[in-house]
């Protein structure tokens, strides 16, 4: 017991964060505190959020290795991505009107992680291994659904829009939340039922010691929820500070997008990351390209029907540069992904699309 409780201390500073931020801490947010209590205040929040959604992916993680790839991995995806949404959700409903903050959310995960988590892996891995080798078969099945979800909920909207706001009419609307949710379904149907060897690589198998001591189903369960839990009732709290900070620099509204793709996807990446260090590259894939797919499946539909429940604008479209940005990685990411094996060049071009994406944000 008091092993468990040193694992999982994090639980209880969380619920303690909870109780506070309800109570007090978010009016001490929205009033007006002292900068350095501001700062400090934030902090804290961060702090809370950023190592509770640690735990998330570790029990996530823990589950996926007891249970296997590929279930394994899509419980870990989809629990990264149900932090995703709700993050977005909260911000969405924290503050003035963003109508652009999901489009920017889905575009930074694109970039991000096609681009930048995925070229820091195939490099890194380029350069201790040369060469590694993933199943070709598994990496098609994710760019079947990624490409043309991708075009339809981030390119169409902008040539179909109904007014100069973005908005689009109810007929698309419905046709991409059904869409999205319906090549979802059949994707976890292949990846789950009918082709599960197809995100599996034979050659290199996920090696359990490397993990550390694993507990039972029911209690990695348990701790997963609770964690989850605790992020849900935070998720608002840090979309304060986030807005806040963005009004105050004056930065680029897409640099919230970028922020919230960073803050979820950061444990996973270092996660992906540990897997290709080991060889296990189609493990670090599965999760990167899972995420993607996931992201924009499940975000879409999301932001949509609360932009129709609240009433709140919504535009999904990306501007003409974006576009050619988008299309210049996935076009990369098949090019790059075309055989059974990855190098370091790989990885340096997927890089340089990133910082490509960074200035562009900037400029």
């Amino acid at each position: 017991m008091l092993q468990i409780f040193k694992q999982e201390y994090k639980l209880l500073i969380g619920i303690l964060a909870v109780l506070f931020f309800k109570f007090i801490g978010d009016d001490l947010l929205a009033s007006g505190m002292s900068t350095f209590s501001y700062v400090l205040t934030t902090a804290a929040l961060f702090y809370v959020v950023m190592t509770t959604i640690f735990s998330v992916v570790r029990h996530s993680d823990a589950l996926a290795i007891k249970l296997g790839d590929p279930l394994g991995t899509l419980i870990l995806t989809l629990s990264v991505v149900l932090l995703e949404v709700i993050m977005v959700s909260s911000v969405m409903l924290t503050g003035d009107s963003n109508p652009v903050l999901a489009r920017d959310t889905m575009f930074a995960v694109v970039m991000a992680v096609l681009n930048g988590f995925v070229g820091i892996t195939l490099l890194i891995g380029g350069l201790k291994y040369h060469t590694q080798t993933y199943n070709l078969d598994g990496i098609k099945a994710y760019l079947v659904a990624i490409i043309p979800l991708a075009m339809l909920c981030l390119v169409l909207p902008s040539f179909a829009s109904v007014d100069e706001l973005g908005n689009m009419s109810q007929p698309l609307t419905w046709t991409l939340v059904i869409a999205s949710v319906a090549l979802y379904a059949v994707f976890l149907f292949v990846q789950t039922r009918s082709h599960t060897h197809f995100f599996i690589d034979p050659d290199n198998k996920d090696d359990q010691e490397h993990h550390g001591p694993l507990q039972g189903n029911a209690f990695h369960t348990i701790m997963l929820v609770s964690y989850l839990l605790v992020v849900i009732l935070l998720a608002k709290s840090l979309a304060l500070p986030i807005n806040d900070s963005i009004t105050e620099m004056g930065a680029p509204a897409a640099l919230g997008g970028l922020i919230v793709a960073l803050i979820i996807l950061a444990p996973e990446a270092v996660g992906a990351i540990k897997s290709a260090l080991t060889n296990q590259v189609q493990r670090a894939m599965n999760l990167f390209f899972g995420s993607v797919l996931a992201t924009i499946a499940l975000t879409v539909p999301a932001v949509l029907l609360i932009s129709g429940v609240m009433n709140e604008p919504i535009q999904l479209g990306l501007a003409p540069a974006e576009m050619v940005l988008l299309v210049a990685t996935l076009m990369m990411t098949s090019v790059s992904f075309s055989s059974e094996r990855t190098n370091s060049l790989n990885g340096a071009t997927h890089l340089i699309l990133f910082f490509a994406y960074i200035i562009l944000m900037f400029d």
